[in-house]
């Protein structure tokens, strides 16, 4: 593994994901780890259990999101070495819209042997949908129809 610390594989996931290369960032991740959404909403997962469902869900990002660059990215470490939290903005622009996009993420990450054990993503889902162009879809997933 080229890296280890979770900072550096943090960054590495970045560099990969402007690369568009999805593989290459689910093999970041443990056989066994997980990535977390606390604030998922709608049809988007709160968790994926393992290497193989990472790559699934990420299989498809670049055509949905074109992320251009990283507008601020901050580390932050923890008591635990092997924990970080990573504050990051992401710019790019919406496949579907070709609008420009701007993305505030909180991550704490968790390495152990150089590969993400844990990746809990705390990102607005109202930005992401509207950023997206499917706002108005997340908003009639949320809506409880009275039958």
């Amino acid at each position: 593994m080229v890296s280890s610390t979770p900072a550096e594989v943090f960054r590495r996931m970045i560099d990969l994901m402007l690369a568009k290369d999805m593989n290459a960032v689910a093999d970041l991740w443990a056989p066994g780890g997980i990535a977390e959404f606390p604030f998922a909403a709608g049809s988007s997962p709160r968790v994926l259990r393992g290497r193989e469902e990472v790559r699934a869900y990420l299989a498809h990002y670049p055509e949905l999101m074109d992320m251009k660059e990283v507008a601020a990215l901050t580390v932050r470490p923890t008591d635990h070495t092997d924990t970080v939290v990573v504050e990051w903005t992401a710019t790019g622009r919406t496949v579907a819209t070709s609008q420009p996009y701007r993305l505030d993420y909180i991550v704490v990450l968790t390495v152990r042997d150089g590969l993400i054990a844990l990746f809990r993503d705390y990102w607005s889902p109202l930005s992401a949908a509207a950023a997206a162009g499917s706002l108005a879809g997340l908003i009639d997933s949320l809506e409880r129809k009275d039958a």
